[in-house]
């Protein structure tokens, strides 16, 4: 089974779940901003993806870090780690957690594949 990590209010979420739903595809969802997310994981998606993919440079949340809390946040993967799981708006939306790996972002062809 399908396993989704994000937010419910976000609009690559909302594209997510709708193709998943089209495709018939079952899946779990996790929210983290109502669950958490264990550090455990984030280390994995970093392992398995890297800290460009997983890391969301481009939003607000990011932004709104200091120039030394982001500096901080990109001087080691412990910190990295951490900065992901207190602040988890950071981590791009969705992760979605596949037998073959994980695609992250929302990636229509990609979803389409899983069929």
């Amino acid at each position: 089974m399908l396993k989704i990590y994000g937010i419910k209010n976000c609009n690559s979420m909302k594209k997510a779940f709708d193709l998943l739903n089209e495709l018939g595809l079952a899946y779990e969802f996790h929210d983290y901003k109502k669950q958490g997310i264990a550090a455990e994981t984030v280390k994995t998606w970093l392992d398995a993806k890297g800290q460009e993919l997983i890391l969301n440079k481009k939003g607000t949340t990011w932004r709104k870090l200091s120039e030394t809390e982001q500096q901080t946040a990109l001087s080691s993967e412990e910190n990295l780690i951490e900065a992901l799981t207190s602040h988890n708006s950071l981590i791009k939306r969705p992760v979605l957690e596949t037998a073959s790996g994980y695609i992250v972002g929302f990636d229509e062809d990609a979803y389409r594949a899983l069929k």
